[in-house]
Parts: structure tokens; sequence; C-alpha cells
């Protein structure tokens, strides 16, 4: 690994190469997944260089992006400077999320350990339910599975999205954010999937999931929308 450029003995940066090689690289597309990290990175303005890894074109699985996240999933990054001064792989949005929290020693993560963990509970509420859940029922409401005859699979997505709503609706009231008044990376996590299942642009199942009825949520995704980082960040990587 050469001091010049210490990511390139990384297959990825073969198809991406670095133009900046000093900074943090991100390899994703804005999706709900994809934005949590840019947003992240630009709540903390840390350096870093975006690469869009497309999924028409099944970018995500060349020999060069799996052999360095062999999960072929996205986000991912490759950190120049990561612990003791060595480059870091990492995949999975949530680790992501927390890496770069500690990193910069971020007030996104609290450092008092009940509130700290508090935020971890929620965001892995969104990894292992709200990302998932809301996940199936874009598959069935608005993309191949909309044309199954069978409607029960989409329904069983649905009422479940709709729970899950239900709960966050009910965390979130007298609250600003998440965890109170203090935003942080659960907030990140959750409210890019929020917004994808209901806005046109995203799932578009708005009347499905009864989110008139959200009037909490409601209120703090349009807070949410309003910060320039999630404004910035939900544009990253650029479609081109």
């Amino acid at each position: 690994m050469t001091s010049q450029n210490p990511l390139s003995t990384f297959s990825v940066t073969r198809k991406w190469p670095a133009a900046h090689p000093e900074r943090l690289q991100l390899y994703s597309l804005p999706t709900p997944n994809g934005v949590k990290i840019s947003i992240a990175l630009e709540e903390m303005q840390l350096p870093y260089e975006a690469h869009l890894v497309s999924f028409e074109t099944n970018d995500q699985l060349t020999p060069e992006f799996v052999g360095t996240f062999p999960n072929n999933k996205i986000p991912a990054i490759i950190d120049p400077q990561g612990p003791h001064g060595k480059p870091l792989v990492l995949f999975e949005s949530g680790a992501i999320l927390i890496y770069l929290a500690e990193k910069c020693a971020s007030p996104l993560l609290p450092v008092e350990p009940a509130a700290r963990y508090e935020t971890l509970q929620w965001l892995m509420f969104q990894m292992g339910g709200v990302g998932p859940m809301f996940g199936q029922v874009g598959f069935f409401h608005k993309y191949a599975g909309k044309s199954f005859e069978d409607k029960r699979p989409r329904d069983r997505y649905v009422n479940e999205a709709a729970r899950l709503l239900r709960v966050l609706e009910q965390r979130m009231q007298g609250r600003t954010w998440i965890m109170g008044e203090t935003y942080t990376i659960a907030d990140i996590a959750i409210w890019p999937w929020v917004r994808n299942m209901v806005t046109e642009s995203g799932y578009n199942a708005a009347s499905l999931v009864g989110w008139s009825e959200c009037t909490e949520l409601q209120r703090v995704l349009a807070a949410f929308e309003q910060r320039p980082a999630v404004q910035k960040g939900l544009q990253i990587p650029p479609r081109g």
C-alpha cells in the first residue's frame, strides 16, 4: 500500500478512482439507505468524495465493487484515515453511522450511556423493522410485485409498515426528534425511509399506510426536510 495513495490496493478504486484519496470515500446511490450516510457526512461536515453506484447498470455486482464490499450493497465507505491511521472498509449503513459519529465525537450519538443505548435502540428499529418492511411495501406497491394478482403479500407488509408508523407516531408525541430535543443518527436513519414511503417520488403509499393520521410524523418530517444537510444529502451522489 503506497503512501501516495493508501486506497490503491482496494479493487473498488479501479472502477471509481479517488480524485481525493485523502478523503473518506462514499460509494452510494440516493436511496433511503444511501442518503443516510451522505446526510450524516454533511451534518458532521466531514470531507468526503462520493461515487455513484448505479443499479441500472448493476455496478454493485461488478468484481471491483464486490471485491471490496462482499455483500454488494450500498452504502459503503472506505476511510483512508481509519483507526490507527489505517484504511477502514465498512458496509451496512447502521455500522457506518455509528463509526462516523464516534470518529468525530459527534453529538449525533450521545455519550451518556443511557441516551447512547436508547439512540442505538431506535437505530436498530430502523435497520431491523422500518427498512425491510417499508422496502417490501415499495416492491409490492410500486415495483415488480405490483403486478401480482394476489394482494395478500402486499397487505402483509402494508399492515406492518402502518404498525411501525404508529409506534413512531406515539414516540414523537411531545418530542422534537426521536431522542427529544437532541437530533441523532436515529433521526438520520429513520426519516429518509418515512419520507420515501409517503412521497410521490418514493413509494407513493401514503394512503395505504394511513399517513393522514400521522400528524406528529408529518411535523417532524417537515422539520427534517428543512435541515440544510438533509437537503444536500438527499441529492448525493448525483444521479448524473
